[in-house]
């Protein structure tokens, strides 16, 4: 007698990742686990009285999305804030804020995200005073679209207590007016001292925060992500203790993979390690940025900025150091992943990898390297030969003005730029996610990035070659992402034995125009069996 299934889903379109086009079949769940895949009649079997049917004709049903790289508490704030990413000058984006400014009078701080002066009519960096104009006595911070640095108003430098006399901070920049005056951009870790009174949210105010969250990864069919290390300023957001209590009340909708910091407490990380480790929410390994951005100049090149050839960054801690701290935790089975822009950064994290494998001898052990967008075309072929995972979001390339990306690289680094199809053709495992809240948490967003390369504006295709396939894009976010986690076992694909973590979108995605993939929309999302979201009933709380 065969096992009755819980829930029956069929349809004529089933990606199950095993092949490269979506065929009929029909799935059987019993518990949490994908207990059979066949046709229809085969399937039959599994039918009992309490059966739930889900009976689907052309709509696309595939693994449910992994988002290999987010940052949950940090993102689930940025859905409470104003986006100012549509801006396309300074006065529009001061007119945006206002406008949220006096619509949410209830929150002490204004909080904003996602600005680009690359867009804007000057191209040039805004400043604390046109902040003051319109906020006057109420702090604000409001973060470029790269997360990297922030737009502050004098009341917010008063409450950091940030002045002329301040110093920056190792690894951060606090940026001067003419005068020596704070002006109200502030690089990299010297945003810690802002965040650190911008972000104090009660319990209460948390567990709200991640319910949004959860609401919001289930409507987009993201079943599992990783929650990586942002900066030690952001740590306050952190809450494993409150993801926990979500678990234990049967209410964690996604899977939540775990990556705190890399730095050199080796201790701590092992009792976080032994702390978190279920099939919903686990420690997976640890992360650290080696650099910063190309925008604001604090990526690490090999060669200097082309447009300001008297500086190619820097590292945010000593390479000696980072390559300590690798060895180290290599040592104990952790999984590693480096923040790594420029190609400086790239062949550091590379080089770290390599010296534990001799230090440590070799072992699986699946080290990434996060955004990977300017890498010299040496170290191309590493990532396969150290078995080094690329971590990419496609739909960066397009969020960065392109122009101003190419000024600062040059035109000769900017063929290196995202070489997403160079990097799988040489062998490399790629994994795919958003950044989220540096990006929209959409995945069907970074899959139309993938295999298009249509540039930020929005006409151009930036190195066709560096294109992919529809398959090969869902795969970086499905079993890409699980394969990066060790969990290629258990997720990824639809397979009988899987976790069921299914998807249903509402429409083919290899039977439509491409430009109608990031607008398609999810109908059902299952996570451990269970319904989690169906958009004839909206979110469904478990």
């Amino acid at each position: 007698m065969s096992q009755l299934a819980d829930m029956i889903i069929t349809g004529n379109k089933v990606f199950t990742g095993l092949a490269d086009r979506p065929e009929p079949a029909s799935i059987a769940i019993a518990n949490n686990r994908i207990i059979a895949v066949g046709s229809e009649e085969e399937i039959n079997a599994f039918k009992g009285e309490y059966t739930k049917i889900y009976q689907f004709h052309d709509q696309l049903i595939m693994p449910g999305f992994h988002d290999f790289h987010l940052h949950i508490m940090h993102g689930a704030v940025s859905l409470n804030s104003v986006d100012l990413f549509s801006a396309r000058s300074e006065q529009e984006a001061l007119n945006m804020i206002k406008e949220f400014a006096d619509s949410n009078l209830e929150n002490p701080w204004v909080i904003g995200f996602t600005w680009d002066a690359g867009y804007w009519d000057t191209q040039k960096l805004p400043n604390r005073y046109s902040l003051d104009r319109i906020l006057p006595d109420r702090p604000a911070i409001l973060f470029h679209a790269e997360g990297h640095y922030a737009w502050v108003n004098s009341k917010a430098l008063e409450i950091a207590n940030i002045t002329r006399e301040t110093e920056n901070p190792s690894y951060g920049i606090i940026g001067k007016d003419e005068d020596g005056e704070p002006n109200g951009i502030l690089y990299e870790k010297a945003m810690g001292a802002v965040i650190r009174h911008a972000f104090t949210f009660s319990k209460e105010q948390k567990t709200e925060i991640f319910t949004n969250f959860l609401r919001h990864a289930a409507s987009y069919g993201v079943t599992a992500v990783h929650d990586l290390f942002a900066t030690e300023s952001l740590e306050i957001l952190d809450d494993f203790g409150l993801f926990k209590e979500f678990e234990d009340r049967g209410e964690l909708t996604t899977r939540i993979h775990l990556w705190p910091a890399l730095n050199g407490d080796i201790e701590r990380a092992k009792q976080l390690r032994n702390a978190y480790q279920s099939d919903k929410l686990r420690v997976s390994g640890l992360k650290q940025f080696i650099d910063g951005v190309i925008t604001a100049r604090t990526a690490f090149l090999l060669e200097p900025y082309a447009d300001q050839p008297e500086t190619r960054g820097e590292t945010s801690f000593p390479p000696e150091t980072i390559k300590k701290w690798v060895t180290e935790a290599d040592r104990e089975g952790f999984s590693i992943r480096f923040h790594a822009i420029g190609d400086a950064a790239i062949r550091l994290a590379l080089d770290a990898y390599e010296e534990a494998q001799k230090a440590n001898g070799k072992r699986d052990s699946r080290h990434s390297i996060e955004h990977v967008e300017v890498i010299h075309p040496d170290d191309i072929h590493r990532f396969n030969e150290l078995g080094v995972t690329a971590s990419m979001q496609p739909d960066h390339f397009a969020m960065s003005e392109r122009g101003v990306y190419t000024e600062r690289i040059g035109s000769d680094r900017e063929k290196y730029v995202f070489s997403i199809n160079t990097l799988q053709r040489s062998g490399a495992k790629l994994a795919f996610g958003t950044d989220f809240p540096i990006d929209q948490l959409n995945p069907l967003l970074q899959i139309y990035r993938a295999i298009t390369r249509i540039d930020s504006g929005g006409k151009d295709v930036w190195h066709p070659h560096e294109r992919i396939t529809l398959a090969e894009a869902l795969k970086a976010y499905t079993i890409g992402s699980a394969y990066g986690s060790f969990r290629e076992h258990e997720l990824g694909t639809l397979e009988a034995g899987k976790l069921a973590d299914i998807v249903v979108l509402e429409r083919d995605l290899f039977a439509i125009p491409a430009e109608e993939i990031p607008h398609t929309k999810v109908q059902l999302t299952i996570v451990d069996g269970k319904t989690v979201y169906d958009w004839t009933k909206s979110f469904i709380k478990q």
